[in-house]
């Protein structure tokens, strides 16, 4: 597993407040990473899917945030498959799926649902996906 931290920069306001993030996908995709790490979330990557999901079943408040790049695991139904064990498990952080096989992005209201994203993610629905995922952390922030 790779542990990163996040380099100040001047592009893009961070969000994250050093929210911890577990990424999953193949390790190759470093522009989701360095954009995470831009939104001020401190990065966790693995490329083992149940190794991730072991992670955040023995430790459910140690991350803010699960991100599952499922084009690499499968597709769309493995993704929903990891969503349902992990609420199962009761994990109940939130988690953003993201792939090609996603016909619409969707940001649910219903927080116990996962956030989806099509692939390839662009900065704007990686960071709108990011604030909605973490809405909830910001709104205990500002009061």
């Amino acid at each position: 597993m790779q542990h990163l931290r996040a380099v100040k920069s001047e592009k893009v306001r961070p969000v994250g407040d050093g929210v911890r993030v577990l990424v999953l996908n193949d390790g190759s995709d470093l522009a989701t990473r360095e954009r995470l790490l831009e939104l001020g979330g401190r990065v966790d990557i693995e490329t083992e899917l149940y190794t991730a999901l072991s992670q955040l079943m023995d430790d459910p408040l140690g991350y803010g945030i699960f991100i599952m790049d499922v084009d690499t695991f499968g597709g769309v139904e493995t993704g929903l498959r990891a969503f349902r064990m992990l609420r199962a498990a009761d994990v109940r952080i939130p988690i953003i799926l993201v792939g090609r096989g996603f016909l619409a992005q969707a940001f649910p209201e219903e927080r116990s649902a996962p956030i989806l994203l099509r692939a390839p993610l662009s900065m704007v629905s990686l960071r709108v996906g990011f604030e909605h995922a973490l809405q909830d952390r910001m709104m205990w922030r500002a009061a």
